[in-house]
């Protein structure tokens, strides 16, 4: 008889970070993929400081990330949740990656961000919304998942906030995840059912500059994770079906403190002025495949022109209505994909309007 003693006090920690396979569009379902493993700890770490868990080294040869022939890269913590699925005193552990001589690896666009927060931007205050938008696949991931196979749903317009089993697929997983992301203390403020049927968004948000991209990667995962449980696939492909169906964007609200107080709108107008001088910079950073998605139709602004507008969903940089009421507020980034790295965004927002 195999007689097991369970240690108690025994955690499990979930070490996350992204791989090497940026701008890889054959890889797919991402611009930077998800990994993770876990890693068990004798007596439970209840501090949630990133600090107090240990770093940790990983195949990078086998992550696109380093050569067979030195291949160790280190994973460091960077932000500590609860984990939503195992429970207990187990936690989540959003990493960013270092070469082995402790310098951020070429990857680590987390770095790239915290380099450039100095103390003008901290008096700024930015705060961030980041509205993932993402289609779920079938087994196999051939088609969106709730279509007739080898055939179409109807026509998009019913499926936008659509109720009902005719309007909409997938409901159980979008559900499932924002229970846990709301269990492992995200900042996700809700969830939509989306134009094309089978696609879904939910927005983290509002949050600190690297809150955001930390909080944006560890909902993805989770909603990876739970896809394992619900035998579906979900893809941040930009154009996940061509034709006249919606593409799959990452829409991200942006403010400062200048925009937030009244008045605020002298500070939104001179920061779109700031980013259509750079819209070429944005465009070819924001999302692999972007093309596909930024064609002037369904709710988007061709990728070779930028304009803005109110209430403009046609435009690159929308003022949302309430805000020109108000005078004061946030403006809304239309143009990253779904498969943005949100550390790149918020960077390049905060270089090309506060620095």
């Amino acid at each position: 008889m195999l007689i097991v003693r369970v240690n108690a006090q025994t955690q499990r920690a979930e070490y996350i970070w992204y791989d090497g396979n940026e701008g890889k569009p054959e890889k797919g379902l991402m611009f930077n993929e998800m990994r993770s493993k876990t890693k068990c700890i004798p007596k439970a770490i209840t501090s949630m400081n990133p600090k107090d868990f240990p770093s940790w080294s990983f195949d990078g040869s086998s992550t696109g990330q380093a050569e067979g022939n030195n291949s160790d890269c280190i994973l460091r913590p960077c932000f500590i949740c609860p984990d939503p699925i195992r429970g207990g005193d187990d936690v989540l552990v959003m990493c960013d990656v270092l070469d082995p001589d402790s310098v951020p690896h070429v990857s680590n666009t987390r770095a790239m961000l915290a380099a450039i927060i100095n103390d003008k931007v901290k008096a700024e205050r930015p705060l961030f919304g980041f509205e993932q938008e993402y289609t779920m696949l079938g087994k196999g991931g051939a088609h969106p998942y709730g279509w007739p196979i080898g055939g179409y749903p109807a026509p998009q317009g019913p499926f936008y906030c659509g109720v009902g089993n005719e309007s909409v697929y997938g409901r159980e997983l979008a559900e499932a995840h924002m229970d846990a992301c709301i269990k492992a203390g995200l900042t996700i403020s809700g969830i939509n059912a989306e134009v094309m049927p089978g696609q879904w968004e939910f927005q983290i948000g509002p949050t600190g500059a690297l809150e955001t991209g930390d909080q944006v990667m560890v909902a993805r995962w989770l909603l990876h994770r739970l896809g394992e449980e619900f035998g579906i696939i979900s893809t941040f492909h930009p154009k996940p079906m061509k034709g006249d169906w919606n593409g799959a964007g990452a829409h991200t609200n942006y403010s400062t403190e200048s925009m937030r107080q009244d008045g605020g709108m002298k500070a939104i107008e001179a920061a779109i002025e700031r980013l259509s001088k750079t819209h070429i910079e944005h465009i070819t950073q924001y999302g692999s495949g972007n093309e596909q998605r930024l064609t002037g139709a369904h709710e988007t602004c061709d990728m070779d022109t930028f304009k803005y507008g109110v209430a403009d969903r046609g435009s690159s940089i929308r003022i949302p209505l309430p805000v020109q009421l108000a005078g004061k507020g946030y403006l809304e980034d239309r143009r990253p994909a779904a498969n943005v790295d949100p550390y790149v965004v918020v960077r390049l927002l905060i270089k090309n309007t506060l620095l």
